[in-house]
C-alpha cells in the first residue's frame, strides 16, 4: 500500500474521531442572551432564550433583572401570545447620567408570566426587549435571570463568570458589547498606493512560478560515457 495513501487514510480517521468527540460532548442548555444590534451608545434588541431543562414540567415564569448601576432611559418589553408581559420601576441607589438625560428611576425587572402552558418540557422559547442607550466603556452587561417551573423549582440564573475559571453552574446571562473598528487602507505619505511594493510582489511570484515549472520539468536519463 502506497505510504502517501497510509498517511492520508490516518489523518481522516484522526479528524472523523475530533468530530465525534465533539459531538458527543454535552450540551449547555442555560438561560442566555444575545443582541443583533448591540453596541456602546446606541439602542438594541436583547434577546433571552430560555430553555426547559426539565422531562416533566414546563417553564411558566421569567424574570429578568436589569443593571441598576448601568440603567436603560428606555425599556420596551416584547408582547407574547400565552404571556403576561410586567416590567418594575425603582428608585435608582444614586442618580445616573444616560445620554442627556439624568435617571433617579429605572426598570429593574421585566417578567413573563405564562397564562397558558408555558414552555414544555424539553423545549425552548426566546423573549425580547428593545433597551437604550447602551453604556459606553463597559465590556459586558449581566442580566440576572429566575426561571420558574409548573412543579415549583425556581433556577436562579446569577452567578457570575469568571476569566480562566471554569463555567458555574448556573451562569448569568451576559451580553458582550464591543465598539465597531474601521479598517484604514495602508496608503503611502501622499494618499498613493506603494507600487514599488506591488512591482516586488509580482517579481516574487513570477520566479516563484518559474521555480517551480523547472522543478516539475522531467530529467533526462543519464547517458553513459564511452570509455
Amino acid at each position: 500500500m502506497p505510504k502517501k495513501f497510509v498517511l492520508r487514510a490516518g489523518a481522516i480517521a484522526a479528524a472523523s474521531a475530533l468530530v465525534a468527540v465533539g459531538a458527543a460532548g454535552p450540551a449547555s442548555a442555560h438561560v442566555t442572551v444575545s443582541s443583533p444590534d448591540a453596541k456602546p451608545g446606541g439602542y438594541a434588541k436583547l434577546v433571552f432564550r430560555v430553555p426547559t431543562e426539565s422531562d416533566t414540567a414546563s417553564t411558566t415564569k421569567l424574570v429578568v433583572s436589569l443593571p441598576k448601576d448601568h440603567p436603560f432611559a428606555h425599556v420596551g418589553a416584547q408582547v407574547k401570545d400565552g404571556w403576561k408581559v410586567e416590567k418594575k420601576e425603582e428608585k435608582l441607589p444614586a442618580a445616573v447620567k444616560v445620554g442627556d438625560v439624568t435617571l433617579t428611576k429605572a426598570i429593574t425587572t421585566v417578567t413573563w408570566t405564562a397564562t397558558a402552558a408555558g414552555i414544555p418540557p424539553n423545549d425552548f422559547d426566546e423573549f425580547a426587549l428593545s433597551v437604550g442607550r447602551l453604556p459606553e466603556g463597559v465590556d459586558a452587561l449581566n442580566f440576572p435571570a429566575d426561571q420558574t417551573y409548573s412543579d415549583g423549582e425556581v433556577v436562579k440564573w446569577a452567578e457570575p463568570a469568571k476569566d480562566g475559571a471554569e463555567e458555574p453552574e448556573h451562569p448569568a446571562p451576559t451580553l458582550k458589547l464591543a465598539a465597531a473598528i474601521t479598517p484604514v487602507a495602508a496608503t503611502t505619505p501622499q494618499g498613493t498606493p506603494d507600487n514599488l511594493a506591488r512591482w516586488l510582489g509580482g517579481g516574487g511570484l513570477l520566479v516563484g512560478l518559474l521555480g517551480l515549472a523547472f522543478g516539475l520539468r522531467p530529467r533526462r536519463a543519464a547517458v553513459p560515457v564511452e570509455k
